[in-house]
C-alpha cells in the first residue's frame, strides 16, 4: 500500500483535497497520511475540524509515492515543508499543488524553476507581497493560464479545477486503463 501525504493547515481549502483522498483510498488502496506543522487540528474552510497524524518533522524521511498540497490562504511556509517537497520533487514522485497556497508552496520551494504550471495568482499583486511577505516566488515565464497543468511528476491547479486535480492525479497513478477512460469517468462525475 503506497503511502501519500496531504498538507493541512488552518483555513484550508479542503473540499479541493477531499475527493481525491476518497479515491486514493478507497478505489486504489493507497494509506493517506495527514500531516500539519503540530499535532493541534485544524479547521478547514468548511468549518470541518481535521486532526493531522504527523507533523512535518516526523515524515521528513518517511518513503512515500506523494504530496497533496491543497489551496487556501496560507503563508506559514516553514523550513521543514519546503525540505520535505524538494525530497519529493528530487525523487520525482508526485507533487500536487492547487490554488494559492498549494501552489505558492511548490514555487517557494523551487520546484517551478523548470516546469511548467498554473496558479490563480495569475500576477503578484501588492496584497500578495503584505500577505505572504515575500517578492513574487512564481518563474513567471513557465506560467499557463490553464485550469489544471501537469508537467512530469508536478501537477498544478486552479481551485476550481479541483474535480480535474483529482482525476489528474488518479491518472497519474495509473488509475485509469485509457485516456477514454479517464473521459469517461470525468463524464459521470461532472455530469456532462
Amino acid at each position: 500500500m503506497g503511502k501519500i501525504l496531504i498538507f493541512m493547515f488552518e483555513g484550508m481549502a479542503d473540499y479541493e483535497v477531499t475527493f481525491i483522498s476518497h479515491l486514493l483510498h478507497a478505489d486504489a488502496g493507497k494509506e493517506i497520511m495527514t500531516i500539519a506543522y503540530t499535532d493541534d487540528a485544524v479547521e478547514g474552510q468548511s468549518g470541518l475540524h481535521y486532526q493531522p497524524q504527523y507533523t512535518v518533522k516526523e515524515v521528513l524521511k518517511e518513503d512515500v509515492e506523494g504530496l497533496i498540497l491543497c489551496g487556501g490562504w496560507n503563508n506559514d511556509i516553514r523550513l521543514e515543508l519546503v525540505e520535505l517537497i524538494q525530497r519529493i520533487h528530487k525523487e520525482r514522485k508526485l507533487l500536487a499543488g492547487i490554488c494559492s497556497a498549494g501552489t505558492v508552496m511548490l514555487a517557494k520551494a523551487g520546484v517551478l524553476d523548470y516546469m511548467t504550471y498554473t496558479t490563480p495568482i495569475s500576477k503578484w499583486s501588492a496584497e500578495e507581497a503584505l500577505f505572504y511577505n515575500m517578492d513574487d516566488p512564481f518563474p513567471r515565464e513557465n506560467y499557463v493560464s490553464k485550469r489544471l497543468v501537469r508537467d512530469r511528476h508536478v501537477i498544478t491547479a486552479q481551485g476550481i479545477a479541483f474535480v480535474d486535480f483529482a482525476l489528474e492525479i488518479c491518472a497519474w497513478f495509473k488509475l485509469f486503463q485509457s485516456q477514454q477512460e479517464k473521459h469517461e469517468f470525468s463524464k459521470l462525475v461532472k455530469g456532462h
